[in-house]
This record gives structure tokens, sequence and C-alpha cells, in this order.
């Protein structure tokens, strides 16, 4: 008989077996199975984690090393038994590399055009370090007459040269011992006037970065964009009056004077007023045989404005003449009345010293402090409501505690220390 095709599909043969049906049929089941076992995983609350886990983390995050069995116990048994981590925290801000490692990478960026933390201990990072360990005032930092250097360290501290914060770095000594890197007065050890002194802004690291050449509007837009985390672009109100702008700025760029009333009169008709105060200071270096400045230092002419402050006069002849270094704050009035200025001081004055005080007293300041210490501890930026809340709580520690910075690392620590 013959079959047609209809017949062989009507026929019940057994098909021969196949090969690759049973693995691939093991291998769906696997996958289910581990499917099943994932949505348990997701589904099942997050394990806490203990005491000595958040205590390791704590010490990681802020001295950037892992504790000593001793010292890990300690931190442990004060988040268990005593059931206080800030007291752990602080145990963790005793480690040098807290000093060595942490604060000399934070610092780093505020003492050059660059921003980089690539750049050798200096005055600048030291005096930072020295005010966190010691608990000073942080509202110092652009006003204080203080200098940290270090004890017994040769070369000694020069002001045309680096090289003993260089050595200090080289020799890895120990920043967090109060017998190496000892507080001075900067006037006693520098010859600056006291009155003339501004914290860090009159280090030799922030006058070789910020007033070398130019305008010395550098120092102000750095301090600002560095310690009050504005930069010009963020504090512009083009409605303060431009009687303070000085000769070099075009009222009319380009021909435009469009451009003048609608931009450049935003930042400077406030930056100018307050740049006044660094008038008698400048940068003295050889810039045909150091042409980088390496071996230049801090000049301080008092009554005698700095030829900088008339660079391109004839720009705009009518502009403003600087004939002192008397300083006023426009930006107390304002947009930018939401810095926060501190309403005990007069908003203007004469010399670094009191406007650094006037930008350090500010609520921005604090803010801005408390924000860098967060995003260094916590590796983020406050990110929703909680980490807000908390930003707000600490920079309200800050003021309370007598601005003491290493305090915020603490606080930091603790809050980003896992649960």
């Amino acid at each position: 008989m013959v079959r047609t095709p209809s017949d062989d599909r009507a026929r019940p043969e057994t098909a021969p077996p196949d090969p690759v049906r049973p693995a691939f049929t093991a291998l769906r089941a696997m996958a289910i199975v581990g499917a099943v076992a994932i949505t348990l995983i997701t589904l099942a609350p997050a394990v806490e984690a203990g005491a000595r886990d958040q205590a390791k983390r704590i010490h990681d995050r802020i001295a950037g090393v892992p504790p000593s069995a001793t010292v890990l116990q300690q931190m442990q048994d004060e988040i268990e038994t005593n059931n206080d981590p800030l007291a752990a925290a602080l145990i963790a801000t005793n480690d040098a590399g807290f000093y060595n490692i942490t604060l000399k990478n934070f610092a780093a960026p505020w003492t050059n055009r660059d921003r980089s933390v690539f750049v050798p201990l200096n005055d600048y990072t030291a005096t930072v370090i020295g005010m966190v360990r010691d608990n000073v005032d942080f509202r110092e930092l652009l006003y204080g007459d203080i200098l940290y250097i270090g004890n017994s360290v040769t070369p000694q501290y020069r002001t045309d040269s680096n090289a003993h914060y260089e050595t200090m770095e080289t020799q890895g000594l120990d920043l967090s011992n109060p017998n190496v890197l000892v507080r001075r007065t900067q006037s006693s050890i520098t010859g600056l006037p006291s009155n003339a002194t501004a914290g860090v802004i009159t280090t030799r690291a922030a006058a070789r970065a910020f007033f070398v050449d130019g305008t010395n509007r550098a120092m102000f837009r750095f301090t600002m964009l560095n310690h009050l985390c504005n930069d010009m672009e963020q504090v512009q109100d083009i409605h303060r009056s431009p009687d303070r702008i000085r000769q070099d700025v075009s009222r009319s760029p380009g021909g435009d004077s469009r451009v003048f009333l609608n931009g450049c009169i935003g930042c400077h008709s406030g930056m100018d007023p307050l740049a006044q105060s660094f008038a008698y200071y400048d940068f003295i270096y050889d810039d045909v045989n150091d042409p980088e400045a390496i071996n230049g230092s801090l000049a301080y002419t008092p009554g005698t404005v700095v030829s900088k402050y008339f660079n391109n006069d004839t720009t705009f002849p009518y502009g403003y003449v600087t004939p002192n270094d008397d300083w006023d704050n426009y930006w107390r009035a304002g947009v930018n009345s939401l810095l926060g200025w501190d309403q005990s001081l007069p908003g203007s004055g004469a010399g670094a010293k009191s406007m650094g005080m006037e930008l350090a007293h500010s609520e921005a300041f604090a803010q801005c402090q408390v924000a860098k210490v967060f995003k260094n501890v916590c590796l983020r930026d406050p990110a929703d409501a909680a980490d807000r809340d908390q930003v707000a709580a600490m920079v309200a520690s800050f003021e309370g505690a007598g601005y003491s910075l290493r305090q915020v690392f603490a606080e930091s620590a603790v809050y980003c220390m896992g649960n």
C-alpha cells in the first residue's frame, strides 16, 4: 500500500529521544529555583551591621586606614556597651591617618587654583590640620593670627620656601602629635603685623596661589568657593551699586553695554568692594629666573595700594580708583543676604582680617564646612530629606560646639556607619 503524507502524520510512531531537552529542562529548573532564591533574598529583611562592623566602618571613613585590634575593641565597646557611637568616632579621630591622610587630602584642593589634591604639605594645609586637631574655632581659619609649623624641623619655616613642610611630609612625621605640629602666631613667624594676619588667607601657600600676579580678585573668588561653597556665578546680583567697580572692567564689553549691565556688574559690584581689603598684599617673585614662583614670598605694604589694583586703568578711566584697603559688603542687601551675614558685625572695615571675619561668621561658611565634611566621610552629597536633615543638625551642632570641625567629622561618620 502506498502511504500518503497524511498517513505519516496520523501514524502513532514514537519519536527518537532528544539529547538536548533533558539538559534544557534541568537548566530551566535551576533558573526557576535561582529566581525564587533571589526573590526570597530580596524580600528578606536587611541584615543589620554589628557593632564591630560599624566601628570598623567609622574608623575607615575617618582615618582612611584599618584600626588596630585594641582600638577596634574600644570603639566596639563604645557602640555596643555604652551605646555611644559618637565616642567611638572621636576615638578614630586620634589616629595619625586622620591628620596625615584624611585632613591633608581634605584641605589640599583649597590651596591651589587647579583644586588638586596632588600638592605637597604646606603652611595652609598644616594650619587646617592643627586647627581641627586642637578643636580651634574653625572660623578663625579666615582671620586668626595663627600658623602651625613643625617643631625642631630642619629646615625651619621660611617665608620664601615650602621646604619646611615638604621635609615634614617626606619624613612622615605624625601630625596628630601636638609636640610635632605646633601652634604659633603667624605674626611672630612671618613678621606680618598681627592686625594684617588673616588665617590661611595670609599663609605663603595661599599667597603664592591667589595673590600672585592678577588683581587679587582670585583670593576673594577662591575663598568664597572653598569656604562658602559659592562661586561668583552663584552670587551674582545685578541690582547692587556699581560705584566700587575698578577701572579695568569695561562698561561696554565688545561695544555692548548690555553685557556689563546684565552680566559683569552682577559679580564685580559685590566682589570689588570686598576684595579691596587685599589692597596692601602681593606675592613677589622673580618672574624671569623663577617663573613658577617657587621661591616667592608674601609682601605687605600698609598704606600703599599695590600697583595691580591700577592694571588696565584706561579701560574705563572713570571707574573706581582704589585709595586704601577699606571694604564694604554690598551683599548684605538683596538676594545674597541669604548667605546669613552676622548682624553683630558692621559689614564694613579695613583690611583682610576684618573681611575674613565677615565671611567666616556667615551662615554660609558653617553650612559649607559641614557639607564638605559630609561628602568626604559619607562619600556622597546629601541625597534625600534624611541627609539634608542630618546636615542641618550638624550645622547647629557645629555652631553650638565652638565650631569644632573634628566634631563634624565624628558626627558624619556615625550617621554613615551603617545600620
